[in-house]
């Protein structure tokens, strides 16, 4: 049973990971795609003030296509990232991937280690449960107001929302890994998955 419940957690941080990769991968690709047609847009202006007819020729060419930067890609990214904090946190902490004192840690014992850890992950679950209500208290103020992006108008809320669902996940691995840390205290031995990720 407890077998089955390390590995659910793990499936469920592991595809809020790779969930916030694909995220990445979008706000990248819209990145480039808008950089380029910000370059191309910028240089068909250029070409037109030049005298020379196949250049200005090219300009206008370019120009007719009417190539510019996305509407709005800064607001997509900045939603965008803070989402993928989020999702990749889960991953990096079942994974133990938080950086760590390791000349201190090294000069103690197993024991100490272990209940080092259990502190240590009682006090990220405790940080990420005040964060995740600061998201959820912003994201009912950004409703009630109505608020929307300069640009593309979408609503703000969506953003902490998209946040919110992330710390929510966050704040139930950080749960679990106190759970893993008292195991490993009180066994004197690592949780380990066997074969799995």
């Amino acid at each position: 049973m407890i077998e089955r419940i390390d590995r659910a957690v793990h499936k469920i941080a592991y595809l809020t990971a790779l969930l916030g990769g694909l995220v990445l991968s979008a706000l990248m690709l819209m990145t480039t795609i808008s950089i380029i047609g910000r370059e191309l847009g910028a240089m068909g202006h250029r070409l037109l003030r030049t005298e020379s007819g196949f250049l200005h020729s090219l300009g206008e060419a370019i120009n007719s296509v009417g190539f510019a930067p996305l509407p709005g890609d800064f607001e997509l990214v900045s939603v965008g990232m803070a989402f993928c904090i989020f999702a990749f946190l889960p991953w990096c902490q079942i994974r133990r991937g938080h950086v760590t004192v390791d000349i201190f840690l090294s000069k103690v014992g197993t024991r100490t280690n272990y209940l080092i850890d259990v502190i240590a992950n009682a006090l990220m679950t405790a940080a990420i449960a005040v964060v995740s209500w600061g998201i959820y208290a912003g994201m009912l103020d950004k409703m009630a107001y109505n608020e929307t992006s300069f640009i593309l108008q979408f609503p703000i809320w969506w953003a902490f929302a998209a946040c919110l669902v992330g710390s929510i996940i966050f704040t139930l691995i950080c749960l679990y890994t106190v759970w893993r840390s008292l195991r490993e205290y009180r066994s004197g031995r690592h949780v380990v998955l066997s074969g799995g990720r």
